[in-house]
């Protein structure tokens, strides 16, 4: 059993959430405003009590992506690099870079 939550809408074992939930959609993101892992954006939205706020792009190296099949975190700087878990060779959504902006400064909207 892990150790980490992965907050949201309806997440399950993999952090999948009521948004996004095909076998792909297996990447939680840490939120720099809170430092919570939850299952996408929009599950920020509905169950922090808080606005986002974007990671700084001088904090990138920092470990705040967790695969949702083998529970590895890895930093956003990896994250951006691949397109599997770097772990356990899962693939990730790669339409999921569409949403860098929401969560990390220098990319735009």
């Amino acid at each position: 059993m892990n150790s980490i939550k992965v907050k949201g809408t309806g997440v399950d074992e993999h952090t999948r959430c009521a948004h996004y939930h095909s076998n792909v959609d297996i990447v939680a993101v840490k939120f720099y405003c809170c430092q919570e892992y939850y299952g996408c954006y929009y599950c920020h939205k509905e169950k922090a009590n808080h606005s986002e706020r974007k990671w700084p792009k001088e904090q990138w190296e920092e470990k705040a992506i967790l695969c949702g099949n083998c529970w590895t975190e890895f930093s956003i700087q990896t994250y951006m690099k691949v397109t599997q878990c770097p772990a356990c060779a899962h693939p990730f959504n790669e339409k999921c870079s569409y949403h860098y902006p929401l969560y990390f400064e220098g990319f735009s909207e």
